[in-house]
């Protein structure tokens, strides 16, 4: 066989290998992807929208949280604190009833305090602490988000773009599935974090949302 016959076949053989491989890179991306996706849901979206649709950055993003706080075990609260915790709530919902301001900056507060109890990173970490519940609780993280959102913006002195009572609501209203998870005697501890994210608490946030944060009281809220 001449030289060149051999150098052919060898330039050949090294080009299949190379595209063998750059097939099997990006199939294991493609089945990353999926999985976080699968994991983030609706967070995953928010991810890629917050990288003008750069789904690399996006997963590369969703990853690093994951690799962060996979692993993070939580504790389960006593039932003296469950209760107590509970009835803080629906003080808050009272409150929304003369004050959605000040309820809504509670709730902000609130679940900031229990994700700590509970575990997670405090509260005084706000982002590293909502990355964890994106790891945890992605279906539900939103609404804490919100909340802190429209409490800090006023805080800042944003009051002129700050939100109505309209938008206030609803951030409580979705806040409180986060909470819910977080209050749950069982759900999601001992490694079960990502129930959520396989849907199966996707169900109860719309049951949850048919009540109105100010259903404890007579009249509708007051605009702050």
């Amino acid at each position: 066989m001449s030289t060149g016959v051999i150098i052919a076949l060898i330039v050949i053989v090294a080009a299949v290998l190379v595209a063998a491989a750059v097939l099997a890179s990006r199939g294991r991306g493609s089945r990353h992807g999926g999985s976080l996706k699968r994991r983030f849901g609706p967070e995953y979206d928010r991810a890629v929208a917050r990288h003008d649709g750069d789904t690399k950055a996006a997963e590369r993003e969703l990853a690093e949280r994951v690799e962060r706080h996979g692993s993070l075990r939580t504790r389960p609260l006593d039932p003296a604190e469950r209760e107590r915790f509970e009835a803080r709530w629906a003080a808050v919902q009272e409150r929304f009833v003369d004050s959605p301001r000040e309820a809504v900056g509670e709730a902000d507060r609130l679940i900031a305090e229990l994700a700590g109890v509970r575990g997670f990173p405090d509260g005084g970490q706000y982002e590293e602490q909502l990355a964890a519940l994106s790891v945890h609780h992605a279906h539900h993280v939103e609404g804490y988000r919100r909340v802190h959102r429209v409490t800090h913006a006023r805080v800042d002195g944003a009051q002129d773009s700050g939100a109505g009572t309209e938008e206030m609501r609803a951030s409580l209203v979705e806040a409180r599935a986060l909470f819910e998870d977080l209050v749950s005697p069982s759900r999601h501890d001992g490694g079960r974090h990502r129930a959520g994210a396989d849907g199966d608490a996707a169900a109860p946030v719309r049951t949850r949302q048919h009540h109105q944060p100010w259903s404890f009281g007579k009249h509708r809220p007051k605009e702050s």
